[in-house]
């Protein structure tokens, strides 16, 4: 056995010492040079395969994460301390609120008559607060009953367009990417009239307010007025559909759908001629409709622009230039010589007609997609839609931003808006139809099932004052348009 000098033991009890005191101090200094040091010390004594500057850096990483524990368990203990907290001044009030064991690693809330208490003061408080935007996602505690009354099939293509005459007979009207419009009998769905005096999509259209004369809007460039006479036939009796609450359907897939051609109506009586026609457009006329009095009519083009026309000559009056891109639809107001535009440039403009020597125009971007629709209401209203999911009203006295604002999960097509309840219809890309009122609030979503409802995309929606059984209209690329029965508590029209 070796021997160990005495100089030799004696420096190292020296090294030993100054190894002692370094470790000391770093201890001392910083944990951070502690834990680096303690690992160091841990590579070296295990054995391991893996490359020692692989240990280290993983070591590092362990290291990280202990210290995001470690702050996540001093934040809970500061939760902790702040629910005591609250926990005397609630037992102060004669109130308590029994918390959690944090020890245990869970917060477990007991129901009591006091947590109930607490549960409804918090809700009543941010209830109050609650805007108007997050309420439109909130279904109504009185729900409105929707029944599906009619279907109106015979088109054997997509039904863009669909709009009531204003008049006797109150008939319906439907606009066709097939080339034709049809009149049908809302109480039979009986097709009364076919119009095939276009040579492209019939993509609109609307009744002159006082006379049997409808314009429609084509992708053959031009617009037609033509004159109608129809005879409504004897109602039938309506099979008894039970009322069914809108929100309880169930949504199917379209499995149902007939991919064949649907058959139209070979008895209808047809008009192949207009008595005007409406033609400076250089691109598809996307829409057109009637100005107060039935003497003007106004057309929006995908070349930009909304032409006015006077019917009696069937001249241009005025070319409304200014959109960026094309346009998608017009709405004249139904008292007042006022035209909103709507345009794929995320815009619509208002027009002003009421003073003759002057004619204003405002341009709003409320949107950030494509305005599919705005409509005028009886009142100083304006209602837009637009493929960014949202609809909008904006007060006419004050354009800087709408008063209400309702977002969807869908893109949302062209909208209408009750006249005596004031109910804005919504029809979207999803196959949906959701009606709210003007504060934004939702009233309902119509049954969609594979037994009711549409299949495709639903384009346009209407409503109809004059009708004890039908007082909505929806049609889509389904094909078909469908009659409803809206009926909305007192509770609701009163608010």
């Amino acid at each position: 056995m070796p021997v160990e000098s005495g100089s030799s033991a004696a420096a190292r009890q020296a090294k030993q010492k100054r190894k002692s005191h370094s470790l000391s101090i770093r201890r001392t200094n910083s944990t951070e040079q502690d834990r680096s040091g303690l690992q160091r010390d841990m590579l070296e004594g295990q054995d391991s395969k893996l490359p020692l500057s692989l240990r280290s850096n993983l070591m590092d990483m362990f290291s990280q994460i202990e210290r995001e524990f470690e702050n996540l368990y001093i934040e809970n203990l500061e939760l902790r301390r702040e629910i005591e907290t609250l926990n005397d001044r609630l037992a102060a009030e004669g109130q308590t609120f029994e918390g959690a064991d944090l020890a245990k690693g869970a917060l477990k809330t007991k129901a009591s008559h006091s947590t109930s208490q607490l549960s409804q003061k918090l809700k009543t408080t941010y209830k109050a607060s609650t805007s108007k935007i997050v309420s439109s996602f909130k279904a109504t505690t009185s729900r409105a009953v929707c029944q599906l009354v009619k279907e109106y099939v015979g088109h054997r293509d997509g039904i863009w367009d669909l709009s009531v005459t204003r008049t006797q007979p109150v008939v319906l009207g439907t606009a066709s990417a097939d080339h034709t419009a049809m009149l049908w009998s809302i109480e039979t769905g009986k097709c009364l009239l076919k119009y095939l005096g276009h040579q492209g999509s019939v993509n609109s259209i609307k009744f002159h307010p006082t006379e049997q004369m409808a314009l429609t809007a084509s992708g053959d460039q031009t617009a037609h007025i033509w004159r109608y006479m129809v005879q409504l036939p004897t109602p039938q009796p309506v099979a008894d559909i039970s009322q069914t609450p809108c929100e309880d359907d169930v949504d199917f897939s379209d499995k149902d759908e007939a991919d064949g051609e649907i058959e139209g109506p070979n008895d209808c009586p047809s008009i192949r001629v207009a008595t005007t026609t409406l033609r400076s457009h250089q691109g598809v006329v996307i829409a057109a409709d009637w100005l107060v009095g039935g003497k003007q009519v106004v057309t929006a083009s995908w070349d930009r622009a909304a032409n006015l026309y006077d019917v009696e000559t069937s001249e241009l009056v005025h070319s409304l230039t200014g959109h960026d891109q094309e346009l998608t639809h017009c709405c004249t107001h139904p008292t007042q010589r006022l035209v909103v535009t709507s345009s794929r440039d995320t815009t619509f403009r208002l027009w002003d007609f009421r003073d003759p020597s002057i004619h204003s125009v405002n341009v709003f971007q409320g949107h950030t997609d494509t305005v599919t629709s705005a409509v005028f209401t009886v009142g100083d209203n304006v209602v837009s839609g637009s493929d960014d999911r949202t609809v909008k009203v904006w007060d006419l006295k004050n354009m800087r931003s709408p008063i209400a604002t309702i977002r969807t999960d869908s893109a949302v097509n062209r909208i209408s808006v009750s006249v005596n309840q004031r109910i804005i219809a919504l029809p979207h890309d999803n196959r949906q139809v959701r009606l709210f009122d003007m504060s934004g609030v939702r009233l309902a979503r119509l049954p969609r099932s594979n037994r009711q409802g549409h299949r495709r995309m639903v384009c346009c929606s209407a409503w109809c004052e004059d009708n004890a059984s039908c007082n909505l209209f929806t049609c889509g690329f389904d094909r078909q348009a469908i009659g409803w029965n809206i009926n909305i508590p007192a509770l609701l029209q009163e608010k």
